[in-house]
């Protein structure tokens, strides 16, 4: 049976898999994201698919990644926090490597993909995918489609500007990431160790500071979702990302939208990604099926 790895390139790990035909994930792995230098990243990735090859029947290579993405060429003009590949075309770094097809498709837009494909979406027209990360990432589905804007930018939720404390602009990177929440527990617990998010959402069982901390960083998460909501009036709002597995950020996003004039009136569903983490994964899968099957029917595609 035929497989296509799949990579969701995000700013802290690579998430990997082996998927088969039936589009099921067969096998998943991680490594440390090298974001700045591009040998090193190139080295980090190309090892990883020699491994698959090693083992599996390899048809080709699906790629989630963050950023300004044109699927057609797979040149990234940004690439969010893996700045190694500003202005880089990864896909045909792959297929000149490997000679296998290779697909690209933004991050947000993949897990959107996955919701929609098989997953918390089906049967939607018209919902928003926000993929909450070391950063924060998103889709906008609209109409049966994604909606890429005039220049491939649309659904960067995380250039929203949610924050002018003191007059500094701060944007949902900034305020809505994970990692500013890490930054923050790490500070008030005075460590320079690794901190997973379980042990954060687990530490406000019993603290209230710390249950105070994620409460003002899902703030910034529900100003986001209330404005998308109310400029696009979608049927559903999905949240991606390996926080989406806790539950009490969305008691918490929907507890505050309560909060909100005018929520009411534009009241929607807010519910976790069926896939979670592997959203992306799933999503790049997706995406390369469609437009291997694109170009098949259409050679000049």
């Amino acid at each position: 049976m035929s497989n296509v790895i799949a990579f969701d390139f995000g700013g802290t790990k690579i998430k990997h898999g082996l998927i088969n035909s039936n589009g099921e994930i067969i096998t998943t792995g991680a490594y440390k994201t090298e974001r700045k230098d591009l040998d090193r990243f190139l080295t980090d990735l190309f090892a990883t698919v020699r491994t698959y090859q090693a083992s599996s029947d390899v048809r080709g290579i699906a790629i989630s990644m963050p950023g300004y993405i044109d699927v057609h060429t797979g040149y990234s003009e940004r690439a969010g926090a893996i700045t190694a590949l500003d202005g880089k075309n990864i896909k045909d770094l792959l297929e000149t490597e490997f000679s296998l097809p290779v697909e690209t498709e933004n991050d947000g837009n993949c897990a959107a993909l996955a919701e929609g494909n098989s997953g918390n979406a089906q049967g939607c027209e018209s919902f928003i995918c926000m993929t909450v990360g070391t950063g924060i990432g998103g889709c906008i589905y609209l109409n049966g489609d994604i909606y890429r804007g005039s220049n491939l930018r649309a659904g960067e939720y995380g250039m929203m500007i949610t924050d002018l404390t003191s007059g500094e602009q701060k944007n949902m990177h900034q305020t809505a990431g994970f990692s500013n929440l890490v930054t923050d527990y790490k500070r008030y617990m005075q460590t320079d160790e690794n901190v997973e998010g379980t042990a954060i959402f687990e530490a406000a069982l019993n603290d209230p500071h710390v249950k105070k901390m994620i409460d003002d960083w899902v703030g910034h998460i529900s100003r986001g979702i209330f404005n998308l909501c109310v400029t696009l009036n979608p049927e559903k709002i999905l949240i991606g990302g390996g926080v989406s597995a806790q539950s009490y950020l969305f008691e918490t996003i929907n507890r505050q939208l309560k909060q909100y004039h005018y929520w009411h009136e534009f009241e929607i569903p807010v519910v976790p990604c069926k896939y979670h983490n592997d959203a992306g994964m799933l999503g790049a899968y997706y995406h390369f099926k469609k437009m291997q099957t694109a170009k098949k029917d259409n050679p000049a595609f």
